[in-house]
């Protein structure tokens, strides 16, 4: 069950992460909690073991091929969307009767930009928010994802490992890119975040590009 996985025990031991040699360590807040012990030179080395090929054309992408958006994969009553939001977030206020279910407010230590941001659910308001792929979609469609049966890709599209709570704007800014054309502009958590799309692609046998693969290597080169 996601949402058992996710309690606060869970995290509290998940979160022991530390990228050796960086000084990083993952924050409850962060959303580090899916990645555990891998040091920059074990992350090179699964870096090394990914398929490298160029990118195959969008075709037949959509955001649907992956799943509704944010459906309840675990069916513990609680779409993945507000799972994230309750492991990531602190503070959090829920609405009564979805038994702790739907978040209202909270606040985020937003990992890509080192901001602090109030969530409050609403129209106009809960897209200070977002839920960001690590391993974007239309990125995963473009290097494997569109020859996955439909089960596997609405599991990539919900796994804990690959989302993250952040700041809204910046992850419009992210769009689709992969580590070669978008990082995040918290420099400190860059380690971090090519370590996690990493094990991501990984995970799931997605490959990268060249020029994606140089600047993962650039990256743990420095931690």
């Amino acid at each position: 069950m996601l949402r058992s996985a996710l309690g606060r025990g869970a995290v509290a031991a998940a979160v022991a992460f530390t990228l050796a040699g960086c000084g990083l360590t993952g924050q409850a807040g962060g959303g580090s909690s899916a990645v555990q012990g891998k040091s920059a030179a074990e992350s090179l080395g699964e870096l090394d073991r990914l398929q490298v090929k160029g990118r195959a054309p969008m075709t037949g992408f959509d955001r649907g091929e992956f799943g509704p958006a944010w459906s309840d994969v675990d069916h513990n009553g609680c779409d993945t969307r507000n799972d994230i939001l309750k492991r990531d977030l602190k503070d959090e206020t829920f609405k009564s009767g979805t038994h702790d279910c739907i978040v209202l407010t909270g606040v985020l230590d937003d990992p890509y930009s080192g901001k602090t941001i109030k969530f409050e659910r609403g129209q106009k308001t809960s897209s200070a928010v977002q839920i960001d792929h690590v391993v974007a979609l239309a990125d995963a469609w473009q290097k494997g994802a569109q020859q996955w049966p439909e089960g596997k890709r609405k599991e990539l599209a919900n796994d804990p490992l690959n989302l993250l709570a952040v700041d809204g704007p910046l992850n419009s800014q992210k769009g689709a890119g992969d580590a070669a054309t978008w990082l995040p502009p918290r420099g400190a958590y860059r380690c971090t975040y090519v370590s996690r799309q990493i094990q991501v692609k990984a995970k799931y046998g997605l490959w990268v590009t060249s020029a994606e693969k140089d600047a993962m290597r650039k990256i743990l080169n420095s931690c």
